[in-house]
């Protein structure tokens, strides 16, 4: 099983959705950073489950703890080790799934790969575990914004088929993205968003979205072509998530559908240095940072654990109805919103150590 990501800032991540607890360790940070449990908190605060209505009910506090790898505030550049345990954990939710691979989880794949699964919960496959992303994403964002004053935002764009216009050019905070349930800045069509998944979840079932992040103060150089362009380690990140099917930089499919007249970015002069009037590359050409912010969207589909009945079959090939308990999230693009940060800043940091 791969568990680690990145090549000079590695963070290697452990734990399960119902284990004890879970944990990242951190290689590569460079010595003489300032960070406190303070600085990885809020965006832990901002993916763990119970904030809404339009979340799963399960209560976590998610407190991280620094175990290593800090004195006197500053990071010493040796291994940082996180910890944040599991306190509200409800194994026997799952005990009715333990013969039955739930229709587009991880259960078969990972019974067929590895001869066994962790059943409640989902284990590794959780979306239980990308609370150690978010945590080591906090320490990678504290290194981008001390040494290169890089800043990531990110929010819901859309919801099923209710999408939000196009606000990558606009001047987006976290404060903004916040000031609703769902994590859109557009407040008219967040109230939509908000009506579609509380209608879904009502309805026993659910429902997928767009999660699009801008990434400010990228300075030119980043990414290592041919292999590990920044687009395709980007993607890769993004797509290690749970539940993330389709990525896109700057124009993406839509410049598919155009012509290059219609598609490239001119240049220009901008100060004492180049840059270019639009951004439809999403600041990347030739898999290279090229000054502008960075763009791109990551799709998640609906998740599949629903309460709504599915006739499907268990492991033996037996028909059985799946009507599934438990606590699930009727939409998961709010809560992801921190996570497809925490991935960028993962990203980025390894690429600005590289450059």
């Amino acid at each position: 099983m791969s568990d680690s990501i990145g090549k000079v800032f590695v963070v290697t991540t452990s734990g399960e959705s119902h284990g004890s607890e879970l944990g990242a360790v951190i290689e590569g940070c460079p010595a003489g950073l300032s960070l406190a449990a303070a600085d990885i908190q809020p965006q832990l605060d901002r993916r763990r489950p119970g904030q809404s209505k339009l979340a799963t009910s399960r209560k976590e506090s998610d407190l991280v703890e620094i175990l290593a790898g800090v004195e006197n505030g500053l990071t010493v550049g040796g291994t940082i080790e996180l910890r944040i345990p599991n306190l509200n954990r409800r194994p026997k939710d799952y005990s009715a799934f333990e013969n039955i691979p739930r229709p587009s989880h991880a259960d078969f794949t990972y019974k067929m790969k590895y001869g066994a699964r962790i059943a409640s919960g989902g284990g590794r496959a959780s979306a239980r575990e990308t609370a150690t992303r978010v945590a080591a994403g906090a320490v990678a964002e504290k290194l981008l914004q001390e040494k290169h004053g890089v800043q990531i935002v990110a929010w819901v764009s859309a919801v099923g088929d209710i999408a939000a216009p196009d606000m990558t050019q606009s001047a987006i905070d976290r404060a903004a993205v916040d000031g609703n349930d769902v994590r859109c800045p557009d407040g008219a069509v967040a109230e939509q968003m908000i009506s579609r998944i509380k209608s879904v979840r009502d309805d026993r079932n659910s429902v997928g979205g767009v999660v699009t992040c801008v990434c400010h103060g990228v300075p030119v150089g980043w990414g290592e072509p041919v292999f590990d362009k920044m687009e395709a380690l980007l993607a890769a990140g993004m797509l290690s998530i749970p539940a993330a099917k389709g990525f896109e930089v700057g124009s993406g499919f839509a410049g598919a559908r155009r012509l290059a007249s219609e598609n490239n970015d001119m240049f220009v002069k901008k100060g004492d240095v180049l840059g270019t009037v639009t951004n439809r590359s999403g600041g990347i050409q030739g898999g290279i940072s090229n000054g502008e912010p960075i763009v791109f969207r990551v799709a998640f589909k609906p998740p599949p654990t629903i309460s709504k009945p599915q006739q499907t079959v268990d492991f033996d090939g037996n028909p059985v109805t799946l009507e599934a308990g438990g606590r699930h999230d009727p939409c998961v693009v709010p809560r992801a919103v921190p996570v497809v940060e925490a991935m960028a800043a993962l990203v980025l940091a390894d690429l600005s150590l590289r450059a």
